[in-house]
């Protein structure tokens, strides 16, 4: 048995944004990109609950524009996690280590698709808990785990599921505007942080 056929049960009922059945105008096009872009805004603006607001610290706050996060927000891990999946990716599809023909196989291509969305999780969550456990970046704050009665690590495990969601809604923010709207989600965030 491959790898394939061990993971495709996995990995072809991963969640999509479905096409578009067939064309869509430009205008249709630009108010789906607009959209997006109004909900990533609000999203940066979300502390997540439990934060000690004004403690944290930012090392990356140079390139918070890059990653198209904001520190602090439910958006903390920006498009951090889809670059390196891709990345990742990309090096293993290159190297042809995967074994998929996503040119001429339909099949391979629902695997890679599924695939990628896996890794993001995983990057989303391995590069969400370093943030919220080592107590740097989004501390918790301690006097509401103790009023709730969960203690510290209960309200950090509370922003870790925040910012976890966080970094699943950018990727499905991504393939909207991938998908219905202009250009690429990744694109338009950085853009936005730019800005």
């Amino acid at each position: 048995m491959s790898w394939k056929e061990a993971a495709e049960p996995v990995l072809s009922r991963m969640p999509v944004v479905e096409r578009p059945a067939g064309h869509v105008p430009f205008r249709r096009k630009l108010t789906w990109t607009a959209g997006i872009l109004i909900v990533y805004f609000f999203l940066t603006n979300i502390n997540p609950f439990g934060l000690a607001v004004g403690q944290g610290s930012d090392f990356f706050g140079q390139f918070r524009s890059v990653l198209a996060g904001s520190s602090g927000s439910l958006l903390q891990v920006g498009i951090g996690p889809i670059v390196t999946a891709s990345i990742v990716l990309q090096l293993l599809g290159g190297a042809n280590l995967l074994g998929l023909d996503t040119d001429n196989d339909p099949r391979d291509q629902i695997l890679f698709q599924g695939l990628q969305k896996f890794l993001v999780v995983v990057m989303t969550a391995l590069t969400g808990a370093p943030m919220v456990f080592s107590g740097g970046f989004l501390p918790a704050n301690q006097a509401l785990g103790q009023s709730l009665g969960v203690g510290t690590f209960g309200v950090q495990l509370i922003i870790f599921a925040q910012v976890f969601v966080g970094g699943i809604l950018i990727l499905f923010l991504d393939e909207i505007v991938s998908k219905w709207g202009v250009g690429s989600g990744v694109g338009l965030f950085i853009i936005a942080g730019v800005s």
